[in-house]
């Protein structure tokens, strides 16, 4: 009878089993062609509206726009709707197939991004140039800045030969000179107009195209910098042939007051080059180092510069840098309404190597990865610097909590320990945690990790990070590790200890390889007192959620909020400005440039805090409602919890090996690290496979890993690694 019902039943659970994983390769197949199919759009649209800016200067380009703006303009939005959708809504369109495919792919990154058995060489962690003015430059970024300098180049060439055959009538050297001013003027701001809607995409923090092209802020704030340079550059040669134009006409000043309201006008594009100029000289390197707050202070003038721009220029010219200008207005305001909170300090401490770590209160369902960073703020000691601090805790650490380490170097910083020297328990605002989309550290086999002095912090949360997964049996592939740590002074090497590799994940030598070499480059040999190298310190901090933890509202958040957040914005602005020119601008007549451009960002503004707002009250609610459920099941789960502790603290075996981590730790007393020599022997070791390389330090060691992964590359045989050039450091 058992038997019958054993094979009555045993092809129903079969057909079940069956069913189910239909329904799994059906999903599955249809998640990978959503992907696809949303990428492709995205590609297409890109290069569409690329092609379309790059040929602008062109005859060709140039009616192909008025076509496109001939065949719109009967909307209510008239001819700025029309440039509008031709130059910045494609960037808006964008955005919103990049939000869509975040969401289609979840939290499933790592799918179809692990490293390939076969080593394989990238464009994009291949260093072309390691020290010169840009700095360390990969070959993706070569062809990004070869291509910005193509376009400029060749918009600069067509409208010199425009302005030529313009001139060829004028039977007077002179008004042949002051028109050439004139015509190359006009054309020159038009070519920075374009690069100004570039330049503001990359210090967009949040932006969901910074998120779907995985180029964290760090990254982006270079690419920002180049852009700045150019921009600028283009904007004064712009103003100066204006101002050479007018001087020889004798009406230089009539004309730098002048305010028209058809046309342009003169006096707001003063003010705007002016705050411009303020912006470029300050951002210059050396001004930076000696003054950083004088840098910092100064770059908030971009709002004086882009509001006397659209005065200068008025709405529908505007619209050819409003798409960029309008996701940083999105980002902007997204980061002012988190930063608003103050956020608790389970824990603030100075360490004995003279660094300060903080802890940070978080809900569990904020996400961040081991290459995330932060900004952190304490009004109590300024209200307006905003310092970015990489994470030195994983994920895995803790889901309510997240933790930093702060070298003690200028006067916020001395200010910050002082304070936390008398009064432990501060309150700080936080803005992030931005980063990679990818946790990049885990896709790569073999790594080393190159940290000089407080570099060591973001590689402390990776390996807790990789121990972590490896213990609970995560995907993961790094299986060998190499860190190479310089510092100046011994009495930093207890940063090491602040996590407790062989704590973490027991039987550790069975599973993963990890060797550590540390140069101590201003000792000549260790201190009498200093013994061990590495001592774990066993940590008693149990964070639990507080009352004030990190709001979720960030560009790594939930991504339906922010989906809904971007996209009500946009349709809140461009109902805005159709409800403006139905009800006042056309029944008014009105017919100011600069007053028309400065309704246009009036609306861009109130579209985002009014729509916007509304998603992101609503969003502020479900945030409040969810971390309500998540700390009552935190109560009642904190009992089991500690039990469970308790009896695997009890009852866990002991890792025979434990002590192996310590023999692998080897310090070098009075040198720096060789890397030819380091990466020359990892050639011979570890044999024809892909190695990622991590750096995070001072700009010197960052040309010299680049240096060193350059010239092994170009001169490797077949059975050596191909390395792998990643940056982890942040300079603003």
């Amino acid at each position: 009878m058992a038997e019958n019902n054993h094979s009555v039943h045993s092809p129903l659970l079969s057909e079940d089993h069956h069913q189910q994983n239909d329904y799994s390769k059906t999903t599955s197949f249809f998640v990978l062609a959503t992907k696809f199919t949303l990428k492709s759009l995205i590609w297409v649209i890109f290069i569409l509206w690329i092609a379309l800016i790059f040929m602008y200067p062109s005859h060709i380009g140039s009616s192909l726009v008025e076509k496109c703006i001939d065949a719109t303009i009967g909307t209510p939005f008239g001819r700025t709707g029309s440039m509008f959708l031709v130059f910045s809504a494609p960037l808006l369109i964008i955005a919103f197939l990049a939000i869509l495919l975040l969401i289609v792919t979840g939290d499933d990154k790592l799918e179809g991004k692990k490293d390939s058995k076969r080593p394989t060489f990238r464009l994009w962690t291949f260093p072309v140039l390691v020290d010169g003015p840009f700095g360390v430059v990969s070959a993706t970024e070569m062809i990004g800045i070869v291509l910005f300098s193509a376009y400029v180049i060749w918009a600069i060439y067509n409208y010199t030969l425009g302005a030529l055959s313009l001139i060829s009538d004028q039977p007077e050297f002179k008004m042949k000179c002051i028109l050439m001013l004139y015509v190359l003027g006009v054309r020159l701001g038009l070519i920075g107009l374009f690069c100004l809607g570039f330049l503001f995409l990359p210090i967009s923090r949040g932006s969901v195209l910074l998120r779907l092209t995985d180029i964290p802020f760090e990254h982006a704030a270079k690419y920002h910098v180049w852009l700045g340079h150019l921009t600028m550059v283009l904007f004064t040669l712009h103003g100066l042939f204006f101002v050479v134009a007018w001087a020889i006409e004798g009406r230089l000043i009539q004309e730098l007051i002048a305010w028209a309201d058809v046309g342009f006008a003169n006096l707001p594009g003063v003010i705007s080059l002016l705050a411009g100029l303020l912006m470029w000289v300050t951002s210059f390197s050396p001004v930076r180092r000696w003054n950083f707050e004088l840098f910092f202070y100064t770059h908030q003038l971009y709002v004086i510069f882009v509001v006397f721009l659209a005065l200068h220029v008025g709405d529908f010219i505007f619209t050819m840098c409003a798409g960029g200008i309008f996701l940083f207005v999105l980002d902007r305001f997204l980061r002012f309404c988190q930063s608003r909170r103050t956020v608790n300090v389970v824990s603030a401490k100075c360490l004995p190597c003279g660094n300060v770590e903080l802890v940070l209160s978080k809900p569990a369902n904020l996400r961040y990865n081991a290459l995330s960073f932060i900004f952190l703020q304490i009004r109590e000691i300024s209200w307006l610097q905003w310092h970015p601090f990489s994470v030195s805790s994983s994920p895995m650490d803790g889901k309510h909590h997240i933790a930093v380490l702060i070298k003690v170097l200028g006067k916020w910083t001395e200010k910050l320990k002082e304070k936390i020297m008398k009064q432990p328990l501060v309150e700080v605002s936080v803005e992030g945690p931005y980063g990679h989309e990818v946790p990049y550290h885990l896709m790569y086999e073999n790594l080393i990790l190159v940290a000089g002095g407080i570099g060591l912090s973001p590689f402390i949360a990776i390996l807790s990070d990789i121990l972590h997964r490896v213990k609970e049996g995560k995907p993961c592939s790094p299986k060998n590790i190499l860190l190479v740590w310089a510092v100046k002074k011994s009495d930093e090497l207890p940063l090491l200890s602040s996590i407790d590799m062989e704590a973490i994940c027991p039987f550790l030598s069975d599973k993963l390889k990890i060797d550590v070499h540390i140069y101590v480059t201003r000792e000549s040999q260790p201190s009498l007192e200093e013994g061990c190298v590495y001592r774990p310190i066993k940590s008693s901090l149990r964070p639990v959620p507080s009352a004030c933890p990190i709001s979720v509202l960030v560009g790594t958040g939930d991504n339906v909020w922010s989906g809904l957040y971007v996209i009500s914005s946009t349709v809140g602005f461009v109902i805005l400005l159709g409800f403006l020119e139905i009800f006042y601008i056309k029944p008014f007549g009105v017919e100011k440039w600069w007053y028309k451009g400065l309704l246009f960002v009036a609306c861009m503004v109130a579209g985002v805090i009014i729509f916007g707002g509304i998603v992101i009250g609503l969003w502020h609610v479900w945030e409040k409602l969810n971390y309500s459920r998540e700390k009552v099941d935190d109560d009642t789960k904190a009992k089991e919890v500690v039990d469970q502790q308790n009896n695997i603290n009890g009852n866990t075996p002991k890792d025979p090996s434990q002590g192996n981590l310590a023999k692998s730790i080897i310090a070098h007393y009075g040198s720096r690290p060789d890397f030819k020599e380091i990466f020359g022997g990892i050639a011979q070791k570890w044999g024809h496979v892909d190695v990622g390389v991590l750096v995070c330090g001072p700009p010197t060691l960052e040309v010299s890993v680049a240096q060193e992964i350059r010239s092994h590359t170009i001169a490797r045989q077949r059975h050596h690694p191909i390395f792998h050039f990643n940056s982890h450091s942040f300079d603003l």
